[in-house]
């Protein structure tokens, strides 16, 4: 399947200290990049919660934002770890010993200190618990709108490619006419410039305006590109580079095939070529 790498989830879930907001965005982008906005009560996660959209995630600029609504504090009855509290102390005279110049703990750095509170170990387990389960549910639901996204993209590009395959079918023929009118033009000059036609020399300059304007391998190399370009929507993401690439490549060929041309229709056809594969190109940039 391909994805595109734009999407959005949000959610809210009831957690015991209060409402849990989530809120994923992504665009596209070269590379996976994550901007990751985690209010006080939640920073603590922060490497969770970039391990868990790193392993889901494979290009995309990708924000996240993550807050805790707590309840009042008058609904929630604080209590004190006295254990804690005994090692605190301990630790705090250990380090005074090793360094008399160090500052002692404030009544803030106590209270904000892991498991002073006697329900912070339950409540950090749970929120933890809470934080995964909420991200991925987000990221499935991301997820499923970026697959949906991909649909559109897919069905784009092929519809794309079918408009080249034309393009490039109505080349072949036309090239033995230009030929033709070549051949004319040349033994009207040469006739003129002569008063009589030098067979030999109409021959040597017919087969160096062949070559010239030969254009069969450009062409057998759009269709083969056309192919991969098929099979790697088919084999699914990620593709995003690959086909980025393979744009590249149609791009030179159709430029060669424009700058060989002797014709109108050839030219005209070297433009539309290079006009659906720019606008592949647009459309490939969202693709992960």
């Amino acid at each position: 399947m391909i994805f595109s790498m734009t999407g959005y989830a949000s959610l809210e879930r009831e957690v015991a200290s209060g409402v849990l907001l989530l809120e994923l965005r992504s665009v596209n982008h070269r590379y996976l990049e994550l901007h990751l906005k985690l209010d006080d009560n939640v920073r603590m996660f922060e490497p969770q919660v970039r391990e868990l959209i790193s392993a889901r995630l494979g290009r995309g600029k990708v924000e996240c934002r993550i807050s805790l609504m707590q309840r009042n504090s008058d609904q929630r009855q604080a209590q004190l770890d006295d254990n804690v509290l005994q090692q605190l102390a301990q630790m705090t005279v250990s380090v005074q010993r090793h360094f008399p110049e160090s500052r002692p703990l404030s009544v803030a750095d106590i209270l904000r200190w892991p498991g002073v509170m006697l329900s912070d170990a339950a409540d950090h387990e749970a929120l933890a618990e809470a934080i995964k389960e909420s991200l991925m549910q987000a990221l499935q639901d991301m997820t499923g709108s970026r697959a949906r996204e991909g649909i559109k993209l897919k069905a784009l590009i092929h519809s794309r490619l079918a408009e080249m395959e034309v393009l490039v079918a109505q080349v072949r023929p036309l090239l033995p006419a230009q030929l033709k009118v070549y051949q004319e033009r040349l033994s009207a000059k040469l006739q003129e410039a002569l008063k009589s036609v030098d067979e030999e020399r109409v021959r040597q300059e017919l087969t160096i305006f062949a070559q010239r304007i030969d254009v069969d391998e450009e062409l057998s190399r759009l269709g083969a590109h056309i192919e991969e370009v098929k099979r790697i929507l088919e084999a699914g993401s990620p593709a995003g580079k690959r086909l980025d690439f393979l744009m590249q490549e149609l791009n030179r060929e159709a430029n060669t095939l424009g700058a060989k041309s002797v014709s109108t229709e050839v030219s005209q056809v070297s433009m539309a070529l290079k006009l659906l594969i720019e606008q592949m190109r647009e459309q490939i940039q969202n693709i992960e």
